[in-house]
């Protein structure tokens, strides 16, 4: 390689470097500010987070506190978790800016609305646990106690069972984006995710197993939208196959 041309590769990486640290330590400054605003209401913070289960609780029972710090420690624990969750987008977003110059461009009409999608299905998977998984399951839990036992659930515990179920419906939740993008690139076609529902089916259980806390309710409440979200997938990747897209652009002109 000669020089000059071992140089401009040199100064291109450097460039490439300096514009990746722009970008991260943007998302770290947004990351930080925001954690600082919710540190200074991270208990109230846990209470909303808790009330799914305080309101399912005996009367006369509460949450505990099992290590000395833990009233410390963990409510800004889920400040940082939220703090996160809130940046999520602009996390994407500025992702996005570093890699899109260095694609073409039906490769960033391609990717765009797959970003979008996933952080919209990403909450989506957030809001599905808040509303509907963590009633329902601690509903179950607490009316299967055995007489004479009293539920006190420790608030670290519980923080790390709420953040394991969360990030597990906001993983899964990606599942028709990613079933589109299959068909879309040609790895798989939709008729084969048709044939495939019976194994997807017993595969989303499993999955459900794995990825979610281990009780019963959780891991159903997390297979059967996995199941509805398969089924949604099939229809997206019908909906966006190149010939399908390339037909309605023709239509709309």
């Amino acid at each position: 390689m000669q020089p000059q041309n071992r140089m401009i590769n040199d100064m291109t990486f450097l460039s490439h470097l300096l514009e990746l640290r722009r970008r991260v330590l943007r998302a770290v400054l947004l990351v930080a500010c925001l954690f600082l605003a919710f540190s200074v209401e991270a208990n109230s913070l846990y209470h909303l987070l808790a009330q799914p289960l305080l309101s399912v609780l005996p009367s006369g029972t509460q949450m505990i506190a099992t290590a000395v710090a833990a009233p410390f420690i963990v409510p800004l624990k889920l400040a940082f978790f939220v703090s996160i969750v809130v940046a999520f987008p602009y996390l994407i977003w500025q992702l996005w800016a570093f890699v899109a110059p260095a694609l073409y461009q039906h490769e960033r009409r391609l990717l765009w609305p797959l970003l979008f999608g996933s952080v919209l299905l990403f909450y989506a998977g957030f809001a599905f646990a808040y509303a509907v998984v963590l009633p329902l399951t601690f509903q179950f839990m607490v009316g299967t106690l055995p007489t004479g036992v009293t539920m006190a659930t420790d608030i670290g515990s519980y923080l790390d069972f709420i953040m394991t179920l969360f990030l597990s419906f906001g993983v899964a939740f990606q599942l028709p984006l990613l079933q589109a993008m299959l068909c879309r690139l040609g790895v798989v076609s939709v008729s084969s995710f048709s044939e495939k529902r019976p194994h997807a089916i017993v595969l989303a259980f499993i999955v459900g197993m794995l990825l979610s806390p281990p009780d019963v309710l959780s891991q159903v409440l997390l297979a059967l939208p996995l199941c509805l979200l398969y089924e949604a997938g099939i229809l997206l990747a019908r909906w966006w196959l190149p010939e399908k897209s390339m037909r309605i652009k023709k239509a709309a002109e």
